[in-house]
This record gives structure tokens, sequence and C-alpha cells, in this order.
């Protein structure tokens, strides 16, 4: 068998957009039939959440769509620039904050934004739901739910024999 592809999601405190994009991901890679050659983890720049749950209000709308976010947070660390093939960020603050993780600058070249898959949607990042109302949420679910399905289109023709 070959090496998983592994994705990790991150924003700033692992409780809203990256668990739900985590969540949304590993739905459809259940569905395909490749959870066993895709491995997806989440993270935070923060750590100020690490071993909380993801916000309520983000289970909620994921809940209503048939997600499962069931992650514990925690924050990203310098060996998960080794272990993942493919760290997404939500925003231009989190690519800034995550290269204070990365200890080899080579190593960067894995980090892209989330939007660039995001293929159908105008955003160029993914907005933080936390201080906002119900839209707010239903906003990132609509730009991780479009992202994720062509990030694994992406993963299946970049990866190895999926």
């Amino acid at each position: 068998m070959s090496t998983p592809f592994k994705l990790l999601f991150v924003c700033m405190g692992n409780i809203c957009r990256s668990p739900a994009a985590h969540g949304v991901m590993q739905k459809l890679v259940n569905e395909a039939g490749l959870q066993d050659q895709v491995l997806i983890d989440s993270a935070g720049t923060g750590g100020w959440h690490a071993g909380s749950m993801p916000d309520n209000r983000m289970r909620k709308h994921a809940s209503k769509r048939g997600y499962t976010l069931d992650h514990v947070a925690r924050q990203v660390g310098s060996s998960d620039f080794e272990e993942f093939d493919l760290i997404l960020v939500m925003d231009q603050q989190n690519l800034s904050e995550i290269r204070h993780f990365c200890g080899d600058p080579e190593l960067m070249n894995k980090v892209k934004f989330f939007c660039e898959f995001a293929k159908d949607r105008p955003e160029k990042q993914v907005p933080d739901p936390y201080y906002g109302g119900d839209q707010g949420f239903e906003q990132v679910l609509d730009i991780v739910e479009n992202g994720c399905g062509h990030l694994l289109e992406h993963v299946r023709q970049s990866s190895r024999e999926l």
C-alpha cells in the first residue's frame, strides 16, 4: 500500500474554519472510499483553544448539512511541516503566523491558501465567523464545501495511485 496523502487545515484557533474544512473533507474522503489513502487533520496558529471541541455554532451549522465536527483543537507544530503533504491556511494572517512554526523555509512550499481550491467562489480568504452571526458560519461552510470538492480532485490527480 502506498503512503497516505496528508492534509492539514489551519486557522487561528482551530475551532471554526479549519475544523469545518476538516469535517467536510473527511466526509468527502469517506464517501469516496479513500479514508486509508487520505489522512486529514486541522490545527490553529494559536494554542488558546487547544483541547477544545469546535465552536458550538459551527458544529450546529455543520450538523444541519450532515457533517460531524468532532476534532479536538490543537496548535500547529514544527513537525507538521515534515508530516503533511499539503497545509492549507484560511487567511493571510494564518499564513504570516504559520511561518514562525516552520524551521525549514523550503517546507513553506507545502503551504497554500485554502481558497486556491474554492474555484467557484469570489473569496480569496475564508473569513473568520467567530464574532459574527449565523450567516458567517453558513458562508464559511459554502466556501469550504466548494473548496474541498476541488481539493479532493487535486489530491486524486497529484497523489500516489488514488
